[in-house]
């Protein structure tokens, strides 16, 4: 039987992508399946399934990117089946709904050298570049005072705070991301896409200064994510940082989280510094890659 690539339309294809994104990224955590239909709903936004005689073989997921008028890219192939075309004709898909959507450059990040090679293949240039650090949650060291005048609570204790927060703290957030194209965030992207469960917000005259949370993994509930870490310019160097960050790590600990992990920028010393001062390790690289569309 042909290849055949549909896109997801039923809670068994959804439940088919995230079986395919867990089995190459292992390592990462994947959103429920409920909640990737629910970001599927967006227009720019397509996953597919790739199936050959009926078996899945493969997956791919396009959306808009949050760098201005680029898309992103995952075309993803089961071990199995690789070398196959597979992967060439996910991408051509996902390459060409972006171009529908008026999106002049796409990317994707990958993770181990036959991506990066298949990536350079198709005229893909390396633009940036990741590290991962974890940490086991065991000894932490206790979290010091936050700064004179600064009180801290959950973003779910105050509906509405981090919305809120977008103009005068995520615009300065994101915009410092060490990366070779700046982000462009929407509101809409930061109100639902950059939001930790738990996300500790601190507040300054009612403003948001800084914040740091987790994601926790759906599938390996003992493991989680370090949603965005961040502080406002004119707080950074006065320890808010690392109060934050411990908070986040004293929480996992309390719930039963045995390891956390992030992904810094190589350009951000200052982030990869602090979690390595904070017991962090280095265990795994990416790199960003991107080039213009159309494909051809």
């Amino acid at each position: 039987m042909p290849l055949e690539i549909t896109a997801c339309r039923t809670d068994a294809d959804y439940e088919a992508w995230r079986s395919v994104r867990l089995a190459v990224l292992p390592y990462e955590r994947c959103d429920p399946a409920d909640e990737l239909r629910r970001q599927d709903e967006r227009a720019t936004r397509l996953m597919l399934v790739a199936r050959e005689d009926g078996v899945v073989v493969g997956s791919g997921l396009a959306d808009l990117s949050d760098s201005a008028g680029t898309g992103s890219v995952a075309p993803r192939v089961l071990p199995g089946y690789r070398r196959r075309r597979i992967g060439t004709a996910l991408l051509e898909r996902l390459a060409h709904h972006l171009e529908a959507h008026d999106l002049m450059r796409v990317r994707a990040t990958v993770d181990d050298d036959d991506s990066l090679a298949f990536a350079h293949c198709l005229g893909f240039e390396d633009t940036d570049h990741e590290v991962e650090q974890t940490r086991a949650v065991v000894d932490l060291p206790p979290v010091p005072d936050a700064p004179e005048g600064v009180e801290v609570v959950l973003a779910s204790e105050r509906p509405g705070l981090w919305e809120a927060s977008y103009d005068r703290f995520g615009r300065e957030a994101t915009g410092d991301f060490a990366l070779s194209t700046a982000l462009d965030v929407t509101p809409d992207r930061w109100a639902t896409s950059w939001l930790g469960d738990p996300m500790f917000l601190a507040l300054h005259d009612g403003e948001v200064v800084g914040c740091a949370g987790l994601e926790v993994d759906t599938d390996v509930t003992d493991r989680a994510e370090n949603a965005l870490t961040a502080v406002r310019r004119d707080w950074r160097g006065r320890g808010l940082a690392i109060h934050l960050k411990l908070l986040a790590l004293h929480w996992a600990a309390e719930h039963g989280i045995a390891e956390v992990y992030t992904w810094t920028q190589d350009g951000n010393a200052a982030m990869r510094t602090l979690n390595t001062r904070l017991g962090y390790a280095t265990t795994r690289r990416s790199t960003m890659v991107a080039r213009a569309l159309p494909l051809t």
